[in-house]
């Protein structure tokens, strides 16, 4: 193995190990019929809050956090752990805990601009959702990894589990189920109720469900693409 010596002093590996990749190959008729095909099926995806409690197949579930997990992340290291909750006591324990601090947030922590902004969706402080749906997925952000007792530095944590998320959103649409992303503040309590180390922190709690029957969503639109893309 070749190395090389950094400015401050440090030898580097320069020829790490590297395989080949083999990419897909379409037409451009193709990929222009794809392009729209997936713009059509994502643009039907929708955050809904009333769910079934039909049963998930434990493979489906696993099957999604392979998925998340195929997520680009800082320097590869992946800063994310997964908890899938089914059992209904710990479900129980964190609606509970969750509708505390949402009943502070709703009465009293959130500005009435913000208040305001969320009238049309229909939301309050209950959350009845996070017992209903069979499966609780609580995502943890890890600063730092601890390998042989060590700490090892986590970068880009913020966007890599982020990026994460959204393969998981787009992976629970894929599959016919459904979802929101459910953001209690603050979250430590789920940390607390799972027993997760410190160096895990909560990120986002997302349920996931079959949509109940006949369920209803607000009526919202995205936002054109011209206001979204600009050129140079």
């Amino acid at each position: 193995r070749d190395y090389f010596k950094t400015s401050i002093g440090r030898f580097i590996m320069a020829d790490p190990a590297f395989i080949p990749y083999e990419a897909y190959s379409f037409s451009e008729e193709e990929m222009k019929k794809r392009a729209h095909a997936l713009f059509e099926f994502m643009d039907h995806r929708r955050t809904v809050r009333d769910f079934s409690d039909r049963p998930i197949p434990n493979e489906i579930l696993e099957q999604i956090i392979r998925i998340a997990n195929t997520a680009p992340s800082g320097a590869n290291k992946q800063p994310w752990t997964f908890c899938m909750v089914t059992d209904p006591l710990i479900k129980q324990k964190i609606r509970l805990a969750a509708e505390a601090e949402e009943y502070e947030n709703y009465h009293g922590r959130m500005s009435e601009e913000w208040l305001e902004d969320l009238a049309h969706l229909g939301t309050d402080w209950k959350k009845p959702f996070l017992e209903i749906a069979p499966a609780l997925i609580v995502v943890f952000r890890k600063a730092y990894d601890v390998v042989d007792g060590k700490k090892k530095k986590n970068y880009y944590v913020q966007e890599s589990v982020g990026l994460a998320c959204g393969f998981l959103l787009a992976a629970i649409h894929h599959v016919g189920l459904v979802t929101l992303t459910h953001t209690p503040s603050p979250m430590n309590f789920l940390q607390e109720i799972l027993g997760r180390p410190d160096h895990e922190k909560p990120f986002l709690l997302i349920p996931v469900a079959f949509p109940a029957p006949n369920v209803m969503v607000p009526n919202i639109h995205r936002k054109n693409l011209d206001e979204v893309l600009f050129y140079y």
